[in-house]
């Protein structure tokens, strides 16, 4: 069997473009893959279409042998980014399509489900209001209404220190902003109860002395985990940031950390207690299980990230289903009307928990139709970014 031909689209989700794709054999099969990552979607949707041809005539079944070509290939032209993420979308497309072959689910050719309901935590379940304590309280009591046991936010509304509109603050926060961040949240605490897991989200967006100042206010309500409180450019600065927390304190960090080569130096210094990569970047459902069986030996939970399209969150379920170490995977609580119409068949979310099935490979197949029907964006617009 040989690959013919790689098909990338670029779909509009709730937040930026999915990248999606699809590989096609000689023989009629074929597999399904996510590439997505932002801002710069058309970037990863040029990478994934150059990584698509380099894998024509190539024998899907050597998943491995291609991940690893791939990588070597790619890898002077750094190895994260736009290229990892391209190597993502077709690692899963080829992990769909040998299931497809063999007539297994993923989670089969992992390893074997350890589980087949995947605990999920929501995010992007705010939407609906201000960025006040009323307004966060009221969705997050929608949010346990729905069976999720989980939630993620960050109390610190940095959007806008992204994209450069105040480079001002050298990424402080008023004593304003650090009081209404403390109150969102403990609103968050009293409105979902202390039985449900608050994770605290920082996007790398506070300098050294504030994320310290606000991880010890905020420990007080009980939080699961204090994300990337600093990026991931230097391990010695995370470590100075773990040596001043309260030790009662979890950090996770993870999504942008690529492959078991970039999380492997904050394993080895023990200075975060969950990771978080995300499948469309890390490099894959392959590599995820890699880097999930690394974090095991040092005792580290997995907990996916995935603020992505559909085929990022069966796959990353796939993976979840086969790790010792699993705590939970992100889950976009509110998502475009057409997230179930771009793939064959919906996934199942019940109580807080996706449920995957036994149908071969990740179970789905994309509707292009329904891709077509929503192209991405391809210039920033108030809201969303490319």
């Amino acid at each position: 069997m040989k690959i013919v031909d790689v098909n990338v689209w670029m779909v509009e989700g709730i937040k930026y473009n999915w990248t999606l794709l699809k590989v096609y054999t000689d023989e009629g099969y074929t597999g399904v893959g996510e590439a997505t990552n932002w801002p710069g979607s058309p970037l990863v949707e040029a990478a994934a279409r150059h990584v698509g041809e380099r894998i024509i005539g190539l024998d899907p079944m050597q998943t491995d042998f291609i991940w690893t070509k791939l990588y070597r290939d790619l890898n002077w032209v750094g190895p994260y980014g736009a290229s990892l993420c391209a190597i993502s979308g077709i690692d899963m497309a080829l992990l769909d399509l040998k299931g497809k072959v063999l007539e297994v689910p993923c989670y089969q050719l992992l390893g074997g489900p350890i589980r087949t309901e995947i605990a999920l935590y929501a995010n992007y379940w705010f939407t609906g209001g201000g960025h006040n304590a009323a307004d966060y309280a009221s969705q997050a009591r929608t949010v346990r209404e729905q069976g999720f046991d989980g939630l993620k936010f960050d109390p610190f509304a940095h959007t806008n220190y992204l994209y450069g509109e105040d480079l001002s603050s050298n990424l402080a926060l008023t004593e304003e902003a650090k009081q209404r961040a403390y109150d969102v949240t403990k609103a968050v605490r009293h409105a979902v109860g202390n039985d449900v897991d608050m994770m605290i989200e920082t996007h790398a967006m506070l300098n050294f002395k504030t994320a310290i100042t606000m991880a010890e206010r905020l420990a007080e309500l009980n939080i699961t985990w204090y994300e990337e409180p600093v990026g991931p450019e230097n391990v010695e600065t995370l470590q100075a940031i773990r040596d001043r927390l309260n030790p009662g304190v979890s950090i996770c960090v993870g999504e942008r950390h690529y492959t078991r080569y970039g999380i492997r130096p904050v394993l080895e210094k023990h200075i975060c207690d969950i990771i978080m990569p995300d499948i469309t970047r890390c490099g894959g459902p392959s590599e995820m299980k890699r880097m999930a069986a690394m974090a095991e030996a040092y005792n580290v939970q997995l907990a996916p990230h995935n603020p992505n399209g559909p085929l990022s969150t069966l796959a990353s379920a796939h993976v979840s289903a086969t790790v010792p170490n699993f705590f939970r995977q992100e889950f976009m609580f509110n998502d475009v009307s057409w997230r179930d119409e771009v793939i064959d068949h919906p996934i199942e979310v019940r109580n807080g928990r996706l449920i995957l099935t036994d149908r071969p490979g990740l179970g789905v197949d994309l509707v292009e139709e329904a891709m077509e029907a929503h192209p991405g964006i391809r210039k920033s617009r108030e809201g969303f970014y490319v």
